[in-house]
């Protein structure tokens, strides 16, 4: 009787110990991330739109403002298009260069840090790298010029398939790709690192098999191997969807928002309409958006993997 009761005992007092040890973090993360989103949530109701704070109700006009604003609707456009081609290049290029490393080629950990590489760089980097290289005056057009051709890149205010959607042409933006050329490559190397860790993880008795019964090599990957990387695939979606819809550093050291707003994103735009216009309500109800979408990723992929937990 009293082993148990000391037992008890030790069990509260280690319970304590954890809790005091989790409490600062918990108390913090409510502070500067719960606590601040409400606090942006609040200010994107309000008349705060000038340097003098007014904190007066202003309902959901910021909201509606934004959603007839000529220069938000291109943002969402156009991030509409970059994450679309961003996540499905990425996801193919990733997985077709793990497949190619995962035949067990000579120099395998040679080219795998290559492909890795850009990911030891910032956005920041990146963005200013590839507007040298893609400067309409500079980098790869002094080597296409000998073809006659002489792309304009992130400078191109031309939409393809464009068609009048609310103040916008709505189509895709030519000078788009250029940032999704940037961005792929540096995000390659993430997904051929997942893709390749999922295919040195299935084991070669299955692909066998599958040989066995008559199955050709494209037929092991597209009937065994690749349905088996889904769980792969949907992580690198969301991870991609994430980067994707909150891009900034990438675009405002690349191409800014660009001629007519053909490359700028809600980041940009946030940043320009808080620290710059001094239209806090309005910066913050961007916040908020932003943070609607990326949610709309990242919740029910929460959510599952919550489900499959229990």
């Amino acid at each position: 009787m009293a082993v148990n009761v000391k037992r008890r005992k030790k069990i509260s007092s280690d319970q304590w110990t954890a809790v005091a040890f989790l409490t600062p973090s918990v108390v913090l993360l409510g502070i500067f991330i719960y606590g601040f989103i409400g606090w942006t949530g609040y200010v994107s109701l309000s008349n705060w739109n000038t340097l003098t704070p007014d904190f007066s109700f202003a309902g959901l006009s910021n909201y509606l403002y934004l959603f007839s604003d000529f220069r938000f609707q291109a943002d969402l456009r156009n991030t509409l298009f970059f994450t679309i081609f961003f996540i499905g290049l990425v996801i193919i290029l990733g997985l077709g260069l793990a497949i190619l490393i995962d035949q067990k080629l000579k120099g395998e950990s040679f080219f795998r840090n290559i492909f890795l590489f850009p990911m030891a760089l910032s956005f920041v980097v990146t963005g200013v790298v590839w507007q040298w290289l893609l400067n309409p005056s500079t980098g790869f057009n002094q080597f296409l010029e000998v073809f006659g051709i002489q792309p304009l890149w992130y400078t191109d205010t031309n939409i393809l398939a464009g068609f009048q959607w609310g103040a916008i042409q709505f189509g895709v933006p030519v000078a788009i790709i250029a940032v999704v050329i940037a961005a792929v490559w540096q995000m390659t190397g993430f997904s051929l690192a997942m893709y390749l860790a999922g295919l040195r993880g299935i084991p070669d008795e299955l692909r066998e098999a599958a040989r066995v019964d008559g199955a050709t090599e494209l037929q092991v990957y597209r009937k065994v191997v690749i349905p088996m990387l889904m769980p792969i695939t949907v992580s690198v979606v969301i991870i991609m969807a994430h980067i994707s819809l909150k891009i900034f550093d990438l675009v405002y050291a690349m191409t800014g928002s660009g001629a007519n707003f053909v490359t700028d994103v809600p980041g940009v735009y946030m940043f320009e309409t808080t620290f710059r216009g001094n239209y806090y309500a309005q910066g913050a109800a961007i916040a908020i958006i932003m943070l609607i979408l990326v949610a709309v990723f990242i919740v029910p992929y929460l959510w599952y993997n919550r489900k499959g937990e229990s």
